[in-house]
């Protein structure tokens, strides 16, 4: 998996490429913490939770339609995030869906249930770029080098070539 630091590069682009008129700052910190939500699937190891169990990690929590129910949670708060409704659906379930998709992009780890529930499948994308994050922070000190320049140059630098690209373009739009 990415770190949990390069996880919210991708709502952070989003919105740096909306602009804070249509992400406001209420809803850039939902998207921030839902695209980090995924991972508390982790607390399943310290329970009788077996490999192929939905519930493991990178299992139901990484799907598509966790994705969608946590946008639905984000829907009917809208009003305390400042947005409406289909806005604050639209942006949290990329930003929580973004989480599985990125790690489908890791060199290690099992595969993403992308389609729970409607399949227990994982996958992977056929290209795997991102160094896999070791999990337990004794290994990650000794790789965090690699992985950090590795989300640097696959997560980092091209959300916020994106990002700065979309929001140009934006403001080109509206001269």
């Amino acid at each position: 998996m990415p770190t949990l630091l390069s996880h919210p590069a991708v709502p952070l682009a989003i919105g740096l490429a909306l602009g804070a008129r249509r992400i406001p700052a209420p809803l850039l910190a939902a998207g921030v913490v839902a695209s980090l939500v995924p991972d508390l699937d982790v607390v399943a190891w310290r329970f009788d939770v077996g490999h192929s169990s939905f519930w493991w990690h990178r299992g139901a929590t990484h799907s598509l339609g966790f994705a969608v129910a946590l946008a639905a949670l984000a829907a009917a708060v809208a009003g305390r995030l400042r947005a409406p409704p289909r806005v604050a659906f639209l942006f949290v379930a990329a930003a929580t869906a973004s989480h599985g998709l990125l790690d489908m992009l890791t060199t290690g780890g099992s595969g993403i249930a992308l389609l729970w529930p409607l399949s227990d499948e994982r996958f992977f994308f056929p290209i795997r770029v991102i160094e896999v994050s070791p999990i337990r922070f004794d290994r990650f000190i000794d790789a965090a080098p690699r992985v950090l320049g590795s989300e640097l140059r696959w997560v980092w630098l091209p959300a916020l070539a994106a990002s700065l690209t979309l929001a140009v373009l934006r403001r080109i739009g509206r001269a």
